[in-house]
């Protein structure tokens, strides 16, 4: 069949992504064929372009996360059906940036009837993450407090959210007053504007010279040191996310030695590793929408075709929260 996608076939800035025609077969033996009515736009993807993470074979669709309607089946699936509406963040290589693809079932979750297609989009990759940052990478309790990096962003504005409905404190970096004003209204309970205010001073201001139980740090080079700074004694900073390029090396003795922090890098690959943990990360996310507890709103929508547009915004920071492509 004829459909349309972004090929990338160098790495580089938007001009590398080119809308082309494509032909698709027909689904071989544990693939769907997924008509996209939702496409949702990660960091990540940004970087994949770039040639950063594991670099992909070339040519290549770029996009980790989407939504949609199955309207053709290969041999030995027996999970999904014709007509199932689906979505996905992972669980096979990337492809999310066409109007339809073919995609093996590993990773793909059956949406409940009321969720809408955009929301699941926007919510799949960045609300699963929330997830096992919350409930896996480090077990959120009532009462701790912590540090969120981007509190306006994709990631951030779910984070909020769900720390609140833990009862956990959020103090959230954002780069505008904005910003500010858009993660408060999600539950962040102090905010600081990075321009104009210096993050380590208002953490300890705020924590009377303690510091946070947990950094969760999704930003990177630029902000890695002033992490490192606001973790209390033996505290946990996590990096789940490299905006501004990679964190320095860590000098375990001379930084470590300072306050015995702990840090890891959380990433899906080593979280989301099996179809169980997929789905039950996805019914852990579900559960938090559908309480209510977690909003989801999807900020900004861009038809598909003007994908390159969406990049440029999301790299500039002129996005907040939810960015999708509509088919």
């Amino acid at each position: 069949m004829k459909t349309h996608a972004f090929i990338v076939r160098r790495f580089g800035d938007e001009s590398v992504l080119e809308w082309e025609d494509v032909d698709l077969p027909a689904p071989a033996a544990g693939q769907v064929l997924i008509r996209h009515t939702a496409v949702g736009v990660n960091f990540v993807d940004i970087y994949m372009r770039h040639g950063g993470h594991t670099k992909l074979p070339l040519p290549a669709v770029l996009g980790v996360e989407g939504a949609g309607i199955i309207e053709a089946v290969g041999s030995c699936v027996s999970d999904f059906a014709v007509g199932d509406r689906v979505a996905y963040a992972g669980g096979d290589k990337p492809g999310s940036y066409c109007v339809h693809r073919l995609r093996n079932t590993h990773g793909l979750i059956k949406l409940p009837d009321w969720m809408d297609e955009k929301v699941a989009a926007g919510a799949m990759s960045k609300g699963m993450t929330t997830e096992y940052l919350f409930n896996r990478t480090h077990k959120l309790a009532a009462g701790e407090t912590i540090l969120l990096t981007a509190a306006a962003g994709g990631v951030g504005l779910i984070a909020c959210q769900w720390a609140k409905a833990v009862g956990a404190m959020v103090i959230g970096t954002v780069s505008s007053d904005a910003k500010a004003e858009i993660a408060r209204a999600h539950g962040c309970h102090h905010v600081v504007v990075t321009p104009r205010q210096n993050v380590v001073e208002e953490v300890m201001r705020l924590t009377n010279g303690k510091g946070v139980d947990v950094v969760y740090e999704s930003i990177g080079k630029d902000t890695w040191k002033d992490s490192l700074e606001c973790a209390k004694m033996r505290g946990l900073v996590v990096c789940f996310g490299t905006a501004s390029g990679n964190p320095p090396p860590f000098d375990v003795v001379e930084e470590g030695g300072r306050k015995s922090v702990y840090v890891t890098r959380a990433t899906t690959v080593n979280y989301q590793t099996d179809d169980p943990i997929r789905r039950q990360s996805a019914a852990n996310l579900f559960d938090m929408i559908k309480s209510g507890a977690v909003k989801i709103t999807v900020q900004h929508t861009y038809p598909l075709r003007e994908l390159p547009q969406a990049h440029r915004d999301v790299s500039g920071r002129k996005t907040t929260g939810q960015v999708v492509l509509l088919p």
